[in-house]
């Protein structure tokens, strides 16, 4: 760096498409300079401009002064038995997020944050105790997937060979993104559609409308904007089957009750990917797992073609809630199949190290102190 200082460049992991190659034509380059770039950070995972050899010597001494690839720092990485992978990334003014790696037969899935914390604060999930700090950026968010390619040898299999043409295909670490990690995807949206369309665009990442999934807790409105922007996978955290128990469970309901919630699921199914929504249903010992929760279930969601992911409670510190047995999943999910919907229970990954689904927190500042508020609401403390 020879002039100015990190702040004041233009970090280049958030910006798609049309924002590169805007940028190229603002500093009198081509507009393939803008592709040719992009491919270089989201194919090949490469961080120094140096090293990006069919760009011209001028534009890399322009890229150099004026702009940054910084993805957020790696404050800690830790490795399950299971071989899922957690880090723990700095986002500045002591707010961190979590991403976390799940390696499978076939396929890897990256689970990334958009928010430091969460503000919609559902009942069974640790990462809502911390409280909200901040949005992240399109940057940040896409940062995740450019660090975890690179840290799980990603892009040491897409520089074996310069001169192979599909060099940068070979060996892709993440073939899938979901964003189910810390915070609610669309009350941050522009950042989350940013980052969007980088993932899918074909001199990004490359991947498929369905295998980006955004699940959210119910954001209505901007349901209906990624549906008319770019719609992908949509994942809706359910969790309960009527207004009464969802307004404890998900503070969310109170503003956009279930007949809300149902009517723009059909909405968004009529330019999604996929022919269903999938609808998470965390297992909550003798709170939502009774037979006749299962039969307002089936009658919640019979008019939106849907698949139900059952996930077994993961307990947390001061949650005052518990997992359900596995037998009573076990009934849960037959009684959810028999009537004819496509049920699976998720198998746990990663909980050794805190990394499953509703534990992602950290030891992270609450810089909201939240979690003392909430325990004085009466909506809180009462008995669920």
């Amino acid at each position: 760096m020879t002039e100015g200082s990190a702040i004041d460049r233009i970090d280049l992991l958030g910006l798609d498409r049309s924002a590169m190659v805007g940028l190229c034509r603002e500093w009198g380059e081509k507009p393939f300079r803008g592709q040719q770039l992009m491919r270089w950070l989201h194919r090949r995972f490469e961080s120094e401009f140096d090293s990006m050899t069919d760009l011209a010597k001028g534009f890399r001494q322009t890229l150099s002064e004026r702009a940054t690839i910084s993805a957020p720092p790696v404050i800690s990485d830790h490795l399950s038995a299971d071989g899922t992978r957690k880090w723990l990334l700095d986002v500045g003014q002591g707010n961190a997020v979590e991403t976390v790696f799940i390696p499978e037969s076939g396929r890897g899935t990256l689970c990334v944050s958009t928010q430091a914390g969460c503000a919609v604060n559902c009942l069974f999930c640790s990462t809502g105790k911390q409280g909200f700090a901040r949005n992240l950026s399109a940057g940040e968010i896409v940062g995740q997937l450019w660090l975890a390619n690179r840290l799980v040898g990603a892009r040491k299999a897409a520089l074996a060979d310069p001169d192979d043409e599909q060099a940068d295909e070979h060996d892709r670490a993440v073939t899938n993104v979901v964003f189910m990690g810390m915070g609610e995807p669309l009350l941050n949206y522009e950042p989350t559609l940013a980052a969007i369309r980088i993932m899918l665009d074909d001199h990004g990442y490359g991947l498929s409308r369905r295998r980006v999934t955004v699940s959210t807790s119910g954001v209505v409105p901007m349901m209906d904007r990624l549906r008319d922007d770019q719609p992908v996978a949509l994942a809706v955290s359910l969790h309960a089957p009527n207004d009464g128990l969802r307004d404890r469970l998900v503070p969310l309901n109170r503003k956009y009750p279930l007949a809300e919630l149902m009517a723009a699921c059909r909405r968004y199914l009529e330019r999604a990917p996929r022919d269903f929504i999938t609808f998470e249903y965390v297992m909550l010992d003798g709170v939502n797992d009774g037979d006749e929760h299962a039969r307002q279930l089936l009658d919640l969601v019979r008019d939106v073609p849907c698949k139900l992911n059952l996930i077994p409670f993961n307990p947390f510190p001061a949650a005052g809630l518990g997992r359900s047995s596995p037998e009573r999943i076990r009934g849960f999910a037959a009684r959810l199949a028999d009537a004819g919907i496509v049920t699976t229970v998720r198998r746990t990954r990663g909980d050794d190290i805190d990394a499953a689904c509703g534990q992602l927190a950290g030891d992270i500042l609450d810089r909201t102190r939240l979690v003392q508020r909430t325990e004085r609401s009466p909506i809180m403390m009462e008995r669920v």
